[in-house]
């Protein structure tokens, strides 16, 4: 799959939380783009300070099934050229960016249900694979366990709560490691979750997306617990990769 030069239009942008913000690009040339579910696109943007061209890259949360439209999920970023960048895009404007690329991609692991582990943002190439699952002829049994900060910090959950009558084979527990007062819902860090939910490893394949902390704490618990193939994408204050 090569990487290309893509011109899209910005079909929509949707705040989401006070720091988190959906953006729907449809594509123009090409009109459309195969990717596989977790993959990301890049942007070039001058530094603020230097004005060499860099590049930040942001992950997919849209199902390839819908090669037209490319939709991203991102933090805002105080002085993040990147996130400046993207909060800087106006419904029809023009954005330029390169890809698909990357790695980190959902996997046929036959025979195996799906563990998926997020905090933050990390959700983003997640639910590419959450829905690519779910349009399989015979998806996987799927299980989400993640992990936001309060309540102000919560978003699609009726988009989640719907995905989960289209599978029932999905369970996805969310948890809060610093919630108001009136949550009824789980509380502390998703490793929590994996610590006391998941009981055994050898028909789970992982999928981890999130912090280095919780990358690395959950990979140590789940390698306790088995052996089974996990799979990384570690992001930095929930923007992807280097992104900011």
């Amino acid at each position: 799959m090569s990487i290309q030069v893509v011109t899209a239009q910005v079909e929509s942008i949707k705040d989401l939380t006070h720091d988190v913000r959906q953006l729907d690009l449809r594509l123009v040339e090409p009109a459309a783009i195969e990717f596989k579910p977790g993959q990301f696109i890049s942007f070039e943007m001058p530094h603020p300070e230097t004005g060499r061209l860099i590049t930040r890259a942001y992950s997919i949360a849209s199902s390839p099934s819908r090669p037209g439209l490319v939709t991203l999920l991102f933090n805002r970023v105080s002085g993040g050229p990147g996130s400046t960048l993207l909060y800087g895009f106006k419904e029809g404007d023009t954005a330029q960016f390169k890809g698909p690329a990357g790695h980190f991609t959902l996997r046929d692991d036959p025979g195996r249900e799906l563990l998926f582990i997020a905090t933050g943002t990390g959700i983003t190439p997640i639910w590419s694979m959450l829905l690519a699952n779910a349009e399989r002829t015979d998806p996987r049994p799927a299980t989400l366990l993640w992990g936001l900060r309060s309540q102000r910090d919560l978003y699609y959950q009726e988009e989640l709560a719907a995905l989960a009558r289209t599978m029932p084979k999905l369970t996805a527990v969310l948890t809060l490691s610093r919630p108001d007062s009136g949550w009824s819902g789980e509380t502390g860090r998703v490793q929590r979750l994996v610590e006391e939910r998941v009981s055994s490893v050898a028909h789970l394949a992982a999928y981890l997306c999130g912090s280095g902390g919780m990358i690395g704490d959950v990979t140590k618990t789940l390698q306790q617990k088995g052996l089974c193939p996990i799979h990384r994408e570690k992001y930095y204050d929930a923007a992807v990769g280097a992104s900011e």
